[in-house]
């Protein structure tokens, strides 16, 4: 298959409330209203085996994995999630969109939880290989308006919302680095704007790295 017929990968990354669900739907329809076929997914989840992974992951106590464990379960969810769902998707032209990849896990489990960050690109290579997002949309809101938003939500997936505000803090640093390590790959967009300030600005930089 050539380059121009695979599909591209694209992934939404964020601490909570951020407000990703939201905009990867309007992502979603902005691309199909441009004639796309287009994914939407979710990390972890996304396919029947990852979503029983996530339901151990979000759901519970605390203190109920440590960040090691925590890792592994994401990487176990992550290979069967791009197994069953996100690489079939491209290898047909579809354009996929993620709730979530492996910047999370560096972010949760690496700089929120201090585990080494070369033993989790170390599970990343034997996960997921060479294999990369095409573009990355990291949604940067303040962490007081984040946790406030994510509180507001109905649900039981309260585990890393429970967790103490530095853990947040940590996180939000995390995905910072990340965008300054890898310009090419990330865009940092200012989602303590309004849904469709946002949205505008997502579907700006998709169309200027990626072309639709």
């Amino acid at each position: 298959m050539t380059d121009n017929a695979r599909g591209r990968f694209i992934t939404l990354e964020g601490g909570e409330g951020a407000g990703k669900s939201t905009q990867i739907a309007r992502l979603k329809g902005w691309l199909e209203s441009r004639g796309r076929t287009v994914v939407a997914t979710r990390e972890p989840g996304g396919s029947p085996g990852a979503e029983m992974v996530r339901k151990l992951l979000v759901e519970g106590p605390v203190e109920r994995w440590d960040g090691v464990t925590e890792a592994l379960l994401h990487f176990a969810a992550r290979r069967d999630h791009l197994r069953s769902t996100v690489w079939p998707a491209l290898e047909k032209g579809a354009w996929v969109i993620s709730d979530r990849f492996a910047d999370s896990t560096v972010a949760y489990q690496g700089n929120g939880h201090g585990l080494d960050l070369a033993t989790l690109g170390n599970l990343y290579e034997v996960a997921v290989g060479d294999f990369r997002p095409d573009l990355t949309l990291i949604l940067d809101v303040p962490i007081d308006t984040g946790l406030a938003r994510a509180a507001a939500r109905r649900g039981t997936e309260t585990r890393y919302e429970s967790l103490p505000r530095a853990f947040h803090e940590r996180v939000k640093a995390g995905f910072l680095e990340i965008a300054r390590r890898e310009p090419k790959r990330c865009a940092v967009i200012d989602a303590a704007q309004d849904i469709d300030t946002i949205a505008a600005a997502i579907s700006r930089t998709v169309g200027d790295r990626l072309g639709t």
